[in-house]
């Protein structure tokens, strides 16, 4: 089947900013690994300069005072607003968090990597945005994509401004875990978009796939099995997102401690962390025995594609079971904690993409058989 220029240009962009996000995730971990969430203490603009300073001489002498009086009125802002929509208890929160009132010191190294972070988010802006535009011709051909990639942009822009009140409040528990959150909505709508995208090789595949298991008369016992599989994997999917995000708040909690304790005796961190540390641990081994059941079941289909994206899913998850190990065993070292997040937000979306393909199959199995028998060659009009 030949494939559209449009088709090939639309798949390339969305596949590319979907691995860009996945590199700011990383980047992000490091950020947060290295205590440099606040090296810019305002947004857009970092010490009020496009260009941040390399030295804090060259910065005013109550620099500090200045930008902590500005996050503060930026929040009161915000709280207001809140509170006029109705949202009293989560206003009070922010107004009242002491984070918001805390002084930052400048710190050349880590003003850098926080600013490498915001160029390479704002890359990923443009990227976001050439997508939707690249997903016009869909609008006449399968216009979910068109507006898979639009709502795609429109996110990443409510992201970015999600991502100064980040930095306004002073790395807010709540707001953290939102950005993590919306990013992963982000990752998926794009992922649906470019697989959507794809339906006209991906159906052929699994339409030559089914009439070969039709004429052994295995068709309908698979296809009833991947309708209960694609239960089982929106669970697997759920779970990883529920424990990501578990993840963001023990991420939080480790920030507090190591501040307490300056940065230092890293070995004591663990044993101070409380039950939302247990909880991450204890559903690391139900999404560990959910994965490779699931996975075993999946495999049993003899569908290519998803015998790809099973390998995918417990090749990453076994790199995230040894990240996690090491940081519970290692006092947790730097460098593994953005690993761990980028191999969390992966399996994420190999789940997800998995749940595409068998959530396809069942709808092409449980048409006639003579369709199923007839590769697609056209993209869905």
């Amino acid at each position: 089947m030949q494939e559209a220029a449009f088709a090939k240009r639309f798949r390339f962009w969305s596949v590319l900013t979907v691995i860009s996000i996945y590199l700011l995730i990383l980047v992000g971990g490091i950020v947060r690994a290295t205590g440099s969430g606040m090296g810019c203490p305002d947004w857009p603009r970092c010490f009020g300069q496009w260009v941040p300073p390399t030295r804090a001489d060259q910065l005013p002498a109550d620099y500090k005072q200045v930008y902590t009086a500005q996050r503060v009125a930026k929040n009161q802002k915000l709280a207001r607003t809140l509170a006029g929509l109705g949202f009293k208890q989560v206003a009070g929160e922010i107004f009242a968090h002491p984070t918001q009132y805390i002084e930052t010191d400048f710190n050349a190294t880590k003003t850098w990597i926080e600013y490498v972070n915001r160029l390479l988010g704002a890359l990923i802006g443009i990227f976001v945005f050439v997508t939707a535009v690249v997903a016009w011709p869909y609008w006449r051909r399968d216009r979910p994509v068109f507006w898979l990639a639009l709502a795609s942009w429109l996110l990443t822009g409510f992201q970015g401004w999600l991502g100064s009140l980040v930095v306004s409040t002073n790395l807010l528990p709540i707001m953290v875990t939102i950005h993590m959150g919306l990013a992963l909505l982000i990752v998926a709508l794009l992922l649906y978009a470019a697989y959507r995208a794809r339906w006209g090789k991906a159906e052929q595949e699994l339409s030559q796939q089914l009439a070969l298991e039709t004429l052994g008369g295995q068709d309908d016992e698979d296809i009833a099995i991947a309708t209960g599989l694609r239960w089982l994997l929106w669970g697997a999917l759920l779970l990883t997102f529920g424990q990501i995000i578990l993840g963001t708040q023990v991420r939080e909690e480790i920030d507090q401690i190591a501040a307490a304790a300056g940065y230092g005796q890293r070995a004591t961190w663990i044993d101070k962390l409380g039950s939302v540390f247990e909880s991450h641990r204890t559903v690391s081994a139900l999404v560990v025995l959910l994965n490779v059941y699931v996975g075993y079941q999946l495999w049993q289909l003899a569908i290519p594609v998803l015998r790809r994206l099973v390998i995918a899913i417990w090749g990453v998850l076994g790199l995230e079971m040894v990240a996690g190990i090491v940081l519970a065993y290692f006092a947790l070292p730097a460098w593994v904690q953005p690993v761990h997040l980028t191999l969390a937000t992966l399996l994420f979306g190999a789940q997800f993409v998995a749940l595409l393909v068998l959530r396809r199959m069942v709808k092409l199995g449980a048409g006639p058989t003579a369709e199923v028998a007839t590769p697609v060659t056209n993209y869905p009009r």
